[in-house]
């Protein structure tokens, strides 16, 4: 099989680029990049020169991306990420055997700290750092590694892989549990959700069956823990954690209204959980890679299976 020589475009270009799409205009980019609008238009147009290809339909002073922009500026960013990654790597010697993992507090608490060691027997000379963070960390600007998040697998451009499923169960406070007999009386009550899975409560009604219309009322909250204390005290309907919610329902602090399976079914798909996340270049480097490895084959859903 014969292989064609592709010529690369200027480093320059692509780093306009890069910004263009990253703010939308050609004028934000310019006041990044610390040059004129004039200047990131020429470096456009060379770019589209280059590779015989329209990157923008401009319409007045508005641009927008085309189907072919939309496709190149995830292999240009990916590219800008192994730049940033290996100059970092072969420049600071203290960060080669240093680890940053941003980890979901709640998966730092349930699953993570008591398995830690398991990390260290295998790499005794790593140097872990971990910081907990609800929202997915800016991987350059706040220098992590690899994060472990809470969601439903959704991070575009990113290397993610499901450790463990977080499945909920329906549960309110006792004095709300006769008031809830049927999945059709849930929207008469505040529904409790944490700010991460605003459209959760929505496939759960679907799923049970109840046509669309909007809850008696919603509260958001910023994390599992605050959400379970406010279904505990009564302010309404929430989504909690089996592991949690076995806990809460043998000692009476909570109720399953609607049984302990009625979520059991629900696609895999609208189901949360676990997720390592990382741009694929990390992946290279080795100390990452070992972590990785050994995240993935923990059997953490065995933890799970326990409750």
């Amino acid at each position: 099989m014969s292989t064609r020589s592709v010529r690369l475009p200027p480093l320059n270009s692509l780093r306009v680029f890069a910004s263009v799409m990253k703010h939308g205009s050609f004028r934000a980019a310019a006041e990044e990049l610390l040059v004129s609008p004039q200047a990131v238009s020429q470096q456009i147009k060379l770019l589209e020169d280059m590779l015989q290809v329209e990157m923008f339909q401009r319409k007045g002073r508005v641009i927008e991306p085309t189907e072919q922009a939309i496709v190149f500026s995830h292999f240009v960013r990916a590219g800008f990420d192994e730049f940033t990654e290996g100059v970092r790597r072969v420049t600071n010697a203290t960060y080669r055997n240093r680890i940053n993992i941003n980890v979901s507090p709640y998966f730092a608490t349930r699953y993570l700290m008591d398995r830690l060691e398991h990390f260290r027997d295998r790499m005794p000379g790593a140097d872990l750092r971990l910081t907990t963070m609800i929202e997915l960390p800016d991987f350059a600007a706040d220098e992590v590694d690899a994060s472990i998040q809470w969601g439903f697998g959704q991070w575009k451009d990113l290397d993610v892989t499901l450790l463990v499923q977080d499945p909920k169960i329906i549960c309110c406070a006792p004095d709300l549990a006769a008031q809830v007999t049927c999945p059709a009386d849930l929207v008469r009550h505040t529904l409790l959700h944490p700010v991460l899975a605003r459209r959760h409560w929505q496939h759960v009604l679907t799923h049970l069956g109840v046509p669309a219309r909007e809850a008696a009322g919603e509260i958001e909250f910023q994390d599992a823990a605050t959400m379970r204390r406010g279904t505990i005290s009564g302010l309404g309907i929430g989504l909690v954690s089996r592991i949690d919610a076995l806990d809460d329902l043998e000692t009476g602090r909570l109720v399953a209204p609607l049984g302990l399976d009625v979520l059991g079914d629900m696609p895999a798909t609208e189901i949360p959980g676990f997720y390592l996340v990382l741009p694929k270049a990390h992946r290279r480097v080795k100390s990452i890679a070992a972590f990785c490895d050994w995240i993935i084959s923990e059997d953490w859903p065995a933890l799970l299976a326990r409750r």
